[in-house]
Order: C-alpha cells, then structure tokens, then sequence
C-alpha cells in the first residue's frame, strides 16, 4: 500500500532535445476539472545558469495491480516558440514557482496519481506555529525508491513566521537537510483532525503549505570555520491560486511515451 502523499510527487526530468539536463520535483495540482504539475521555475528556465530546457519528462504510476509499473510522460515546454508555463511575479519581484498544465486525455485510465487541490491549502485565519513539524517530499540528488519508483519525505521545521513574507519576499523558511533535485517539492503539514474536504481530496489528509526553492546562506558564513545555515526558500502554495486563475491561457500538453 502506497502513502497517498508519495504519490503526488513525480520526479521532474529535463531536457533540450534529446540531451539530459536535470533532475527536480513537481507534485500535481488540481481545480475546476483540470491537472496542473507545480514546480520550481528555475526547473523550467533559469538564465543565470544558462538552463533552457525544452521539454520534460514526470513518470506517473499506471497500474493498479502493479506497485513498480509506471510510465514516462512528456511534457513540451514550448509550442512554435511559445510558452505553455506560467510562472508568477509579485510585488517583491520574480517568484520562484511555475506551473504546466497535464494533458488528462493521455494519461492511461490506470494512472495512479494524487493531486493537492484548493482544500488542501491554508485559509487566512488559520495558524502554524514556529517551529512546526513539516515535511518536504521529493528526489534529492534524484534518490528515490528505485523499485517502486516513489520519493523520500524528509523533515523540515518552520523556521520564521508563517503568513509572514520573511525579507519582503513571497516565501517563509523551514529548517531542513535538503540536496539538489529537491526544488519543486511540496512542504505539507500532517492535517488536523477537522480536516474534512470533499472527493478524491479527502484521501490526501496534509496541508499544503509551500513550494521548496532554495537553500539560503549567511553572506557573512566563513567556510572553513562555520557550518551551513541549513534554511530554505518555500514559497507560499497559495500562489498557485493565481497561476490556474490563468488557466484559459495555459493550453494543456504531455503525452505518454
């Protein structure tokens, strides 16, 4: 039996053609009828390290009689030139979350995956205390059950106020041990017990706080005498609000290969 959470997590693969590029993480989005994968914009595009893949690949679970079985589906970034992503800005600049939406009509019937949804993220009156236990689930330095083809769930604290915009930027911090491959992933929260949201939703019992950027570092951290800081970028969730609010512009894309 597969925690309903590992599998909303696909890993990410990126390419230019037919070059390997990266490796990241994504989870899966849903509303209003139509599926989203959430990443890390720098996945999609980042200048600054010259990173301009075209296309992606997830790999989704597609057996329910098979645990092991998946399949790889590809994802053009791109048609005749134009972006089929949106990424966000805000008052505070650039934010480091993108999302594509997933072609629903080419995925086989047996796919088995999880989606957060607009449930699953906090409301404005509600509350996490500092130092809350958190997880953050995805593929650091692409590691994974190799078997089953399922992410790792590592542990994270909430490092600075939550609703707080740490630094005037979208994001708060967590306190983690975090590699790369883990940009993209979902920070989630164990849900209370009043959690009680409707459909395919309540099977997935965790709030859905923020997406992993970045790992953060002290500009005054001298390395041969201090340790690193150990504090991540997590932009808030609630930004993918207003990426689907721009759905009729996000033409779907992916098959199956």
């Amino acid at each position: 039996m597969i925690d309903s959470l590992l599998l909303t997590c696909p890993i990410v693969y990126t390419f230019a053609g037919a070059v390997a590029l990266t490796n990241a993480t994504g989870f899966f989005f849903a509303r209003d009828g139509r599926l989203y994968l959430v990443t890390a914009r720098h996945v999609f595009f980042d200048g600054r390290r010259n990173h301009r893949p075209d296309r992606i690949e997830i790999e989704v679970h597609s057996s329910d009689a098979d645990v092991a079985a998946t399949l790889r589906f590809s994802v053009p970034l791109y048609n005749q030139g134009n972006s089929v992503w949106l990424a966000a800005t805000d008052d505070g600049g650039a934010v480091d979350v993108a999302i594509a939406e997933i072609d629903q009509a080419a995925l086989p019937a047996s796919t088995r995956l999880q989606a957060f949804t607009p449930d699953h993220l906090l409301g404005p009156g509600e509350h996490v205390e500092i130092g809350a236990r958190l997880l953050t689930v995805g593929y650091p330095m692409g590691f994974e059950d190799a078997l089953h083809r399922l992410p790792v769930a590592r542990q994270a604290g909430l490092a600075s106020s939550f609703g707080l915009r740490f630094g005037g930027k979208g994001y708060f911090l967590v306190d983690a041990w975090t590699h790369r491959g883990i940009s993209g992933a979902p920070v989630v929260m164990r849900a209370a017990g009043d959690f009680n949201p409707a459909g395919a939703a309540a099977s997935l019992p965790w709030r859905l706080l923020g997406i992993h950027s970045a790992r953060l570092e002290s500009p005054l951290r001298d390395p041969s005498q201090d340790e690193v800081l150990g504090l991540n970028a997590v932009w808030y969730a609630d930004v993918i609000l207003a990426l689907t609010d721009n759905r009729q512009a996000l033409p779907p894309a992916g098959g199956g290969h």
